[in-house]
């Protein structure tokens, strides 16, 4: 990695050896710290266009992006409308979720590990966590924390949420997450925070990140021409889910010429799935970032047939009906 990198890129080296040779124009729809921008640029990318909406990416990038000047540009922005960005692109990357840099800053409000407002937003402009755990009602709340979160705990956090509120509105991380150990007890040696899927239920819920994975993914398909590539990693199971779901319904089908004739691949939809069986990370890459371990990556390549939508319903995307992040579509 160059200087003024230091966050490790989830599965760098199998995403790039999926897309090789890497040439044209690329789209970073989550910049981050940078890392796959650089990778595609240093594969052979002419440019690539890193979009991020969070501010602290493009002020971190401005220690080190002039020594790629040229063939990297930076737009604020969210990956959502990444078509918007450009006409037409010959690869996209998208790396899901909250990024180290975000989760290692207590200002952030993303850790249940160090006090900090409860914030999470990703783009530092709206409504914030601590906004929706104060208005939200229980049935809503309890909602995003099963829905998003998958917290079986759920309707017990909500009620529990919505009872303390009252006393004390939550303004902090550590006062969240005291409350769900609370309700569901102190994390067990070996076992994940008692808080983990509450936190990135509401973390979710706030970026509205299913809503912008959904457009984004459509985007991609509007924007990339025909042999180019869309490379997704994932780190957790809703979101693989959908990108999976999102490649079948997209993906190439096999039909039969005629009924004596085997199935054949006929390209009838936009992409041809070239990772049958997602990728995740290899001994070396856990070793060197343990944080990889839920990581997934699934890669297509677009084909000469015409974009189309599709529902969320169809890629099984999760619905909290209520909050107001998630009437944008």
């Amino acid at each position: 990695m160059s200087k003024g990198a230091p966050h490790i890129p989830v599965l760098l080296r199998p995403l790039i050896e999926a897309v090789s040779p890497v040439s044209g124009v690329w789209i970073d729809g989550t910049f981050g710290a940078g890392g796959y921008s650089r990778a595609l640029v240093d594969a052979g990318a002419e440019r690539v266009i890193g979009i991020d909406r969070d501010p602290l990416a493009h002020d971190m990038a401005m220690d080190w992006i002039g020594d790629y000047a040229g063939r990297l540009d930076l737009v604020e922005g969210n990956f959502a409308d990444l078509d918007q960005v450009v006409e037409a692109a010959d690869g996209v990357v998208l790396d899901l979720g909250v990024s180290s840099m975000q989760l290692d800053k207590a200002e952030r409000g993303f850790s249940f590990m160090k006090d900090g407002p409860l914030d999470m937003r990703m783009a530092q402009t709206g409504q914030s966590a601590a906004d929706l755990v104060n208005s939200a009602a229980e049935e809503t709340l309890a909602d995003i924390l099963y829905i998003y979160g998958e917290e079986r705990q759920s309707r017990r956090i909500a009620r529990a949420i919505v009872a303390d509120r009252v006393e004390q509105p939550f303004e902090t991380t550590l006062q969240l997450a005291g409350l769900i150990e609370r309700c569901i007890g102190r994390t067990k040696p070996g076992q994940a925070h008692a808080a983990t899927r509450s936190f990135q239920a509401l973390r979710i819920a706030v970026n509205d990140e299913y809503g912008a994975l959904w457009n984004g993914l459509m985007a991609a398909e509007r924007v990339l021409k025909p042999g180019g590539l869309l490379a997704v990693v994932t780190f957790h199971s809703i979101e693989d889910r959908m990108v999976k779901r999102f490649f079948q319904e997209h993906g190439e089908k096999k039909v039969k010429v005629n009924r004596y004739a085997k199935e054949a691949p006929v390209m009838t939809q936009p992409f041809e799935i070239l990772t049958r069986k997602a990728v995740g990370p290899d001994k070396q890459e856990l070793t060197e970032n343990p944080r990889s371990r839920s990581a997934k990556l699934r890669v297509a390549r677009r084909t000469t047939i015409e974009p189309r939508g599709i529902e969320p319903g169809e890629i099984a995307m999760p619905l909290v009906e209520g909050p107001e992040q998630n009437r944008r579509h």
